[in-house]
């Protein structure tokens, strides 16, 4: 599929005017005749993705999901507090960037102008020795967004750049894909800048704490993901790395309007519904659950890792051998842990809304949800208290939970003293591992969205593909290209993608990255 530039194809979604859009092939608007069946088995936001494009164009969709809550790691499910009170407690603080046009355009289908998101003014990082970071007045334009970094930093300033190896960051100056993973998908985040010689208290604040938001320590993760994830949010994209969040829980705001949508399409939604098999059959597919069986003619494999890992295993007739073998190897990415407190008394009026810090052990970020999301302010208002959430992407293994929930709980206290002597409510701990890790040298044994069996596809944020995209726009992109790849074969014209530009700004240091790349 070629891209073309943006402008080309209407209204932008975005202000890049440099962004890529890429039109789904000719076809029909919708199926005719009998509609084919596909099982979506996954009901994250890739799952949803590729349900909804499937089912807008007459599908007949059915979507399993092992959790009785749909949105995956962006879900959340009710609890009850000591004082009686309904709450929801989620996986934890997600960032809808700007640059997440895919994604958007996925939540645009029950909320057109996005209003059930708002924006944080700032996104503020705060070390231990003091140092704090902000992107509120960057300009989002690159390149002068990098040298209004420079300009208004204290963790990397003028003095700082000089230490740099320019030969060594070009490859940041023109990241492509899948280019940039030939080139340092065999190094790991941590080795390529010290290569690049980063200064150490711009690495820990500026740095670090991106590449743990990919849920893994920098030692571990392959550069190129690093790589490409500086091109999509600083350096290849002009939307900025300010962000909206929702003002609602992730359920009530984007994934019960969603579900109603996908219902008014004819789509069966199963929830709490776990596949333990499937198998090739006549053409189709038959989907073993401990309810029922029932044939499709297609399947969309959009799990995480472990889930992906443990279904191919349990059906041993699914996919090719090198397939199955690559499937196996995938790796999960270190447990985290999402703590969330209800405070009897409130956070200082000065903290932010949301603070990324770096250096108080495993503490990632912390959240004061009343500033943002409806239900945690009016608890917060009937109470006099505040919800904080607290966030520790990559915890070692081998931590003990209690000491890791106390720890965490500690570096609340440093980070925001007046909370030491507020009185717990009430408290959430919820861990979780089902993360994909992007091992250094991991690329080639990713699965793509296409399979050798052209009736299963495969979507997720653990998914190889061509387009610069990550995380959660990853998972939304590879779902709509799975819905995509199966709507060609009925001669269906499928989903138009966004993406940021798919190669560096400038044609100068461009030519200077291929020229230092031999």
């Amino acid at each position: 599929m070629n891209a073309v530039p943006r402008r080309a194809h209407g209204a932008r979604r975005g202000r890049d005017r440099r962004a890529r859009v890429l039109p789904a092939a000719p076809g029909a608007a919708r199926v005719g005749g009998a509609p084919p069946s596909t099982a979506v088995v996954g009901g994250g936001i890739a799952g949803l993705a590729a349900a909804t494009a499937l089912a807008e164009r007459g599908v007949a969709v059915t979507l399993y999901e092992r959790q009785p809550y749909l949105g995956g790691r962006v879900g959340g499910r009710p609890t009850v507090l000591r004082d009686g009170t309904t709450a929801t407690m989620s996986r934890g603080f997600h960032a809808f960037f700007r640059q997440y046009y895919n994604l958007r355009g996925l939540l645009r289908r029950t909320d057109p102008a996005l209003e059930r998101l708002t924006g944080l003014p700032d996104y503020p990082l705060l070390h231990r020795s003091g140092l704090r970071d902000s992107f509120r007045h960057l300009p989002r334009t690159p390149p002068l967004s990098a040298l209004g970094f420079v300009a208004l930093s204290p963790s990397f300033g003028l003095r700082d750049l000089r230490t740099v190896d320019p030969v060594a960051a070009l490859p940041l100056l023109d990241v492509r894909v899948p280019e940039v993973y030939a080139r340092l998908d065999d190094i790991s985040a941590h080795d390529f800048l010290d290569a690049v010689r980063f200064p150490a208290r711009a690495r820990h604040l500026a740095f670090e704490v991106f590449s743990r938001s990919f849920f893994a320590d920098p030692r571990q993760l392959s550069a190129a993901e690093m790589a490409l994830m500086f091109h999509i949010y600083f350096l290849g994209s002009a939307e900025g790395l300010l962000f909206d969040v929702p003002r609602a829980p992730f359920p009530a705001a984007l994934w019960n309007p969603l579900a109603q949508y996908l219902r008014s399409h004819g789509a069966e939604i199963r929830t709490s519904t776990a596949v333990e098999q499937i198998t090739p059959r006549g053409g189709g597919h038959e989907v073993v659950t401990e309810r029922d069986e029932r044939r499709y003619d297609s399947v969309v494999l959009a799990l995480d890792p472990g889930g992906l890992r443990g279904l191919v295993a349990r059906s041993g007739r699914l996919g090719g051998e090198a397939w199955r073998e690559g499937i196996a190897r995938l790796r999960n990415a270190p447990p985290f842990l999402v703590s969330r407190l209800w405070l009897d008394r409130p956070v200082a009026s000065h903290r932010p809304g949301f603070l990324g810090t770096s250096g108080f052990g495993c503490l990632d970020n912390i959240s004061v949800l009343e500033r943002w999301e409806d239900e945690a302010a009016r608890w917060a208002a009937r109470t006099g208290g505040s919800v904080v959430e607290l966030h520790a992407y990559a915890v070692p293994p081998e931590s003990a939970r209690d000491v890791a929930e106390k720890r965490l709980v500690d570096q609340l206290h440093q980070v925001c003293p007046e909370t030491r002597g507020a009185t717990i409510v009430d408290v959430r701990h919820e861990w979780r591992d089902d993360c994909p890790l992007f091992p250094v040298g991991g690329y080639l044994d990713r699965p793509t969205v296409r399979t050798a069996d052209p009736h299963l596809v495969v979507a997720g944020d653990v998914v190889r593909t061509d387009l610069p995209v990550a995380l959660m726009e990853r998972a939304a992109t590879t779902g709509f290209l799975a819905a995509n790849a199966l709507l060609a074969q009925w001669g269906v014209r499928g989903q138009t993608l966004w993406t940021v530009p798919t190669r560096g700004r400038s044609a100068l240091l461009r030519g200077l990255a291929r020229w230092t790349s031999g």
